[in-house]
C-alpha cells in the first residue's frame, strides 16, 4: 500500500472547509497543495484536462470577496469525470472525435461552483463510459491508488484514483451499472449513488439515459453527503429530474434490520479473502446491532443479465451511432463491440423486457418490505490490469456482479470501505435501499465505515470522529404529507413557517388509494384498502416539535384527518388520510403513483 504522511494537513472536505473558514489555511494555499500533489503522483492517465493552477488559484483567491459562511465547500477542490461539462475544459467521453466544448457548466457543476468549490480538472474514464475496469481509454490506464498491478476501476477510473490518491477529496463519477461504487472499492473510498434524478444529468453524455445517474467519490460518508446535498433539487432542463431532498443524518436507527442473500446465492469467483471480508463485514453489522434478514438473490441476478443482454444496449448506441458511422476505428474496439449490438435490437424485444423488469422490480419491493437496507459486496473479487487486457469483457461483466441490477430497480446505493486484506487489496461492501433513501443509507454507512477503523484512501490518514449530528428536540413528531404540503407545492410553506424540516421521501405500502378531491385549492386524499385494490403512494416525511405538530393538526379541515400510514419498508407514521364518505364524485389518481404526478400531468393539458 502506497503511503504518503508528511505533515499534517487537512484531507476531507469537512477538515479543509473548517481550516479555511478558522484562516488555519487559505484556499490559494490548498490549490497550491492540489498541484503539487498531483505532480508528485505523476500519473498523466489520471486527467484528460488540467486547468492552469494560476487560473485556479485566481478563482480561490476571490472566494473571499464572498460570504464564505454560506459557502458549504467553501475553496475544495474538485476533479469532474470527462463526460460531464464544465466550463472551461472540453467534453470528451474519452473520446478525443467525440470532443466538443460546452457553453455553460452541468447543473451539478453550477450547484458545486455555487458552493465554493473549485474546478480544477476532467478526468479519465472508460470510453463512453463503458466498462467497469478503467483500462478502455486512449488516455492510457490511471493507476490504481493502493496497489501498482490492480485495475482502478471504472468507468470513472481517474476520478476514483484521484481522490484515493488524495489528490482531492471531493470528485464526480458517474454510475449506471456500478462505475460509482466499483472503483471506490478498489481504490478505499467511499462511492455514493443516488437516487435516480436526485443530482440532475442536465450536462452529462449519456451511457444509458434512463438510468444514468452522477455519482459522488470522497474519503469519507459525511463529505460524500455534503457534496450530494449541495447538487440535488429539481432541475427543469433534466427531463428525468425529481424533486428529491437528501433528508436529514440520523443516529443509527434501533432495530435496523439487513437483507443479507440466502445462503449458497453468493458468488466470489473462487476469492476466498473476498468471501472472508464479507462475513467480517456481517459480523461488524451484527456487533454494530443489526439484525441480518435472509431473502432472495436470484431476481436481482436476473435483473442485473437485463442491462446487457437486454434492449438497454441500444441506449449506449443511441449515444455514438453517427460515429460509429462515420469513424468507428475512433472508438475503442472493446467499446464498439458491446455497443454495436444496440443497433439489432427490435421494439419487441424492448417492450417484453420492460415487461419482465416491472414484475422484477414489485418482487425487489416484496423483499424491502422485511428490511430496511441490502448489504452486498461492491464487488466479488479484483483483478489485475494484465488479467483484465487479456480478458476484457468476461472479468468485467463478474465485477458488476452486485451492481448491475441496482439502477434499473430504482434503488439507491452507497459503497462504503470494510477492510484491507492481507495481500493488500482493499474490500468494500455497498448498502442498497428503495429511492429516496439515500439519507438513511448515508446513516448508517458512516457508522459502519468508522467501525471499522480503516485509514482513508492511500495516504494512510487515520478517520477523524465521526462529527455529531445536527441536534433535533426529543418532542420532535413526524408526519407524512401526501399532496399539497409536499416539497415544492403550494401549501409546503405551512410546515416550513412552524419550522419543520423534511426527513425523508419514501412511500406507502401498497394498499392505499389517491384521490383528487374538487377543493380549492385543489387537494389529495389518500385512503387505506384491500391489498391487492392499492398501490404504493409517493409521500415525505417531515417533522415538527409537539406544540407545532397540535397547531397543524388543528388548522387541517375537513374532509382531511390525521391517521395511521403505513410505509412500504413496513415502518408507520402519523400522517394525511381522508373521510371516505366525501369520495363519491372524488377522481381516482391511484395510478399516477402520487399527487406530484397528477399535477404536473394536469399542468400539460
Amino acid at each position: 500500500m502506497r503511503a504518503e504522511m508528511g505533515a499534517e494537513q487537512p484531507e476531507t472536505i469537512a477538515a479543509i472547509v473548517a481550516a479555511h473558514r478558522a484562516g488555519m489555511l487559505t484556499p490559494a494555499q490548498t490549490i497550491a497543495r492540489t498541484y503539487q500533489r498531483i505532480r508528485d503522483h505523476n500519473d498523466p492517465a489520471v486527467f484528460i484536462s488540467l486547468r492552469d493552477e494560476k487560473d485556479a488559484t485566481t478563482e480561490a483567491e476571490k472566494l473571499a470577496t464572498k460570504d464564505v459562511a454560506s459557502l458549504q465547500l467553501y475553496g475544495v477542490p474538485v476533479v469532474v469525470k470527462d463526460n460531464i461539462d464544465a466550463l472551461g475544459f472540453p467534453t470528451t467521453a474519452a473520446c478525443p472525435a467525440f470532443s466538443y466544448t460546452p457553453t455553460h457548466d452541468s447543473t451539478a457543476v453550477q450547484r458545486l461552483r455555487a458552493a465554493g468549490a473549485i474546478i480544477i480538472g476532467k478526468t479519465n474514464l472508460d470510453q463512453f463510459a463503458t466498462g467497469l475496469v478503467g483500462v478502455r481509454s486512449p488516455h492510457g490506464i490511471p493507476r490504481n491508488s493502493i496497489r501498482d498491478d490492480l485495475i482502478p476501476g471504472g468507468s470513472s477510473s481517474g476520478s476514483a484514483t484521484a481522490v484515493g490518491a488524495g489528490l482531492v477529496p471531493l470528485s464526480l463519477g458517474t454510475d449506471t451499472a456500478g462505475s460509482g461504487r466499483v472503483p471506490a472499492m478498489l481504490n478505499n473510498i467511499v462511492g455514493l449513488k443516488p437516487s435516480l434524478g436526485m443530482i440532475s444529468t442536465a450536462g452529462l453524455v449519456p451511457a444509458c439515459r434512463t438510468l444514468d445517474c452522477i455519482s459522488v467519490f470522497a474519503l469519507t460518508v459525511d463529505d460524500a453527503a455534503l457534496a450530494l446535498s449541495v447538487m440535488t433539487g429539481p432541475d427543469q432542463t433534466d427531463p428525468f429530474s425529481r424533486d428529491r431532498p437528501l433528508g436529514a443524518i440520523t443516529p443509527l436507527p434501533a432495530n435496523l434490520r439487513l437483507g443479507v442473500p440466502r445462503n449458497g446465492q453468493l458468488i466470489f469467483f473462487g476469492d476466498k479473502q473476498a468471501e472472508a471480508a464479507f462475513s467480517d463485514a456481517l459480523k461488524r453489522w451484527t456487533a454494530l446491532g443489526a439484525a441480518l434478514v435472509e431473502f432472495d438473490l436470484e431476481p436481482f441476478y436476473e435483473t442485473a443479465r437485463l442491462l446487457y443482454e437486454g434492449p438497454w444496449v441500444a441506449e449506449r448506441y443511441l449515444v455514438i451511432r453517427d460515429l460509429l458511422a462515420s469513424g468507428p476505428d475512433a472508438i475503442h474496439p472493446v467499446t464498439r463491440e458491446i455497443t454495436v449490438a444496440g443497433a439489432r435490437l427490435t421494439a419487441a424485444e424492448t417492450f417484453s423486457a420492460l415487461y419482465r423488469l416491472q414484475g422484477l422490480r414489485k418482487i425487489a419491493e416484496r423483499t424491502f418490505a422485511d428490511v430496511d437496507a441490502l448489504v452486498l459486496p461492491t464487488a466479488p473479487t479484483v483483478y489485475t490490469t494484465a488479467q483484465v487486457l487479456a480478458n476484457p469483457v468476461e472479468l468485467n461483466s463478474r465485477l458488476g456482479t452486485y451492481t448491475n441490477f441496482v439502477n434499473l430497480l430504482d434503488l439507491c446505493g452507497l459503497a462504503v470501505p470494510a477492510a484491507m486484506r492481507d495481500d493488500g487489496i482493499p474490500f468494500g461492501i455497498t448498502l442498497l435501499a428503495p429511492a429516496g433513501h439515500d439519507a438513511l443509507l448515508a446513516s448508517i454507512g458512516r457508522v459502519f465505515h468508522a467501525a471499522t477503523e480503516l485509514t482513508l484512501g492511500a495516504r494512510g490518514v487515520a478517520q477523524s470522529p465521526l462529527a455529531p449530528l445536527a441536534a433535533t428536540s426529543v418532542d420532535e413528531i413526524p408526519i407524512a404529507v401526501v399532496g399539497a404540503h409536499l416539497s415544492g407545492m403550494a401549501l409546503n410553506g405551512e410546515l416550513k413557517a412552524l419550522n419543520g424540516h423534511l426527513i425523508e421521501a419514501t412511500r406507502t405500502a401498497a394498499d392505499y388509494k389517491l384521490y383528487a378531491l374538487k377543493t380549492t385549492p385543489p387537494k389529495p386524499g389518500m385512503l387505506r384498502v384491500e391489498a391487492d385494490k392499492g398501490a404504493s403512494i409517493e409521500l415525505e416525511i417531515w417533522s415538527l416539535s409537539s406544540s407545532a405538530f397540535g397547531k397543524f393538526v388543528n388548522a387541517i379541515p375537513a374532509p382531511m384527518a390525521i391517521g395511521t400510514v403505513r410505509l412500504a419498508d413496513g415502518r408507520t407514521v402519523k400522517g394525511f388520510l381522508v373521510e371516505p364518505e366525501v369520495l363519491g364524485d372524488a377522481r381516482d389518481i391511484t395510478d399516477y403513483g402520487g399527487w406530484r404526478a397528477y399535477m404536473a400531468e394536469k399542468a400539460t393539458r
